[in-house]
């Protein structure tokens, strides 16, 4: 009797464990530390450093290499321990003018907006649709059944 309760609370501490998931750009300090200032270039720091993460939206003037860890639990939601954002900057030349790091302290959090658009016309619920005489024409039919093609007044055959 002891021995399958320790078997099961052990298989439920495994099922537990946090995963842990590094992301994107894998820093080499040594590659960053070889890039200089008002020498290097875009081909020399791709070499260097690989393809960025992302580059700047309307000019292509900062590169980003972005990586993050991120620990999960079981079926929880992952939670990023840390995050880190190399940026280097070129001049209209190409040549780099700066690198700086960022981190999660550094970020900001934006704030979604809810709020839905309110729309003319009414919802109708999968029965009134599946109901319906004709799917997609509203309920009542087309102008209330009055003057329609065939109908009293429709000018049909």
């Amino acid at each position: 009797m002891k021995y399958p309760a320790l078997a099961l609370t052990a298989l439920l501490l495994i099922g537990c464990t946090p995963v842990v998931n590094q992301r994107g750009y894998l820093p080499d300090p040594i590659a960053e530390a070889s890039i200089t200032d008002g020498i290097d270039t875009k081909t020399t720091v791709q070499d260097k450093l690989g393809d960025p993460s992302t580059r700047a939206t309307f000019n292509a003037d900062a590169w980003y290499y972005i990586s993050s860890v991120q620990r999960q639990v079981a079926f929880f939601n992952p939670d990023t321990v840390k995050r880190s954002i190399l940026a280097v900057y070129f001049d209209k030349d190409g040549k780099v003018t700066s690198m700086k790091h960022y981190g999660l302290k550094d970020g900001h959090v934006v704030a979604f907006e809810t709020r839905t658009t309110p729309t003319l016309g009414r919802e109708i619920t999968f029965l009134q649709e599946l109901f319906s005489a004709t799917p997609g024409v509203p309920l009542g039919g087309a102008g209330g059944g009055q003057g329609g093609p065939g109908g009293p007044g429709g000018g049909g055959p």
